[in-house]
């Protein structure tokens, strides 16, 4: 996935989420999309923090913050990215 790409994961994510949470999960996200686009950052803590937002998704979930199908499609996204 080219960059581009990895920018739109983000942007899906914020649209998955239901309005009323949008403001506080992008606080969150913006942290997730600093360390995954970090150019200084190791391989690990690529897989580390990406892993960690695959954690968040799934309790957005869980919590009915995000549908079933925006998570699988999401994470497929997040694992072509930085899970390689």
């Amino acid at each position: 996935m080219n960059t581009n790409q990895k920018l739109r994961t983000f942007d899906l994510i914020r649209e998955a989420v239901l309005p009323e949470y949008r403001d506080r999960v992008a606080e969150y996200l913006v942290l997730y999309e600093e360390a995954l686009h970090d150019a200084n950052a190791s391989p690990d803590e690529v897989r580390c923090a990406a892993n960690q937002l695959k954690g968040y998704l799934r309790g957005l979930n869980t919590t009915r913050v995000l549908g079933m199908a925006d998570l699988e499609e999401l994470e497929r996204r997040i694992s072509e990215s930085w899970l390689q």
